[in-house]
């Protein structure tokens, strides 16, 4: 195919977010993008089940507050297994910088959640976005 779509580095998403409204409308519309939800959960006991096969996720989106812990910990644990992890939050974490890629603040229009998936796609190949979307910050690139 001459004019075949770019394949996707990150296809492969795991959805971490307690608040039921908005992982069933992050879940159904990162569907709808054409993206595999590995799974959508509301704990951080339930992510860290997934993350023991770390093979299936190419990227954790991470609400930082869940109700039995930290979205942090779960970076961090991404981050151990080397699936990089965006936080998707209302308010971007201090202590969450060395263990994530970046954070994109809520509320959040899709397209930029797009944005901020793109752009850690390119972080995770090696280049710099020229434009980030709005709400996104980037954290420092290893």
């Amino acid at each position: 195919m001459l004019f075949g779509r770019k394949k996707r580095r990150i296809s492969r998403l795991l959805i971490v977010e307690d608040e039921p409204l908005v992982a069933f409308d992050t879940e159904h519309f990162l569907r709808e993008a054409e993206f595999e939800i590995v799974a959508t959960v509301d704990r951080v006991a339930d992510a860290l089940a997934v993350l023991r096969r770390p093979e299936d996720v190419d990227l954790v989106l991470v609400d930082v507050r869940l109700s039995d812990g930290s979205g942090i910990d779960v970076a961090r644990v991404a981050h151990e297994a080397g699936v990089p992890a965006m936080f998707v939050t209302g308010e971007c974490p201090m202590g969450g910088q060395a263990v994530a890629v970046g954070c994109l603040a809520k509320p959040y229009a899709q397209r930029d959640l797009l944005g901020a998936i793109a752009a850690v796609e390119m972080v995770i190949e090696g280049k710099l976005p020229k434009r980030l979307p709005g709400g996104f910050t980037l954290f420092k690139a290893d």
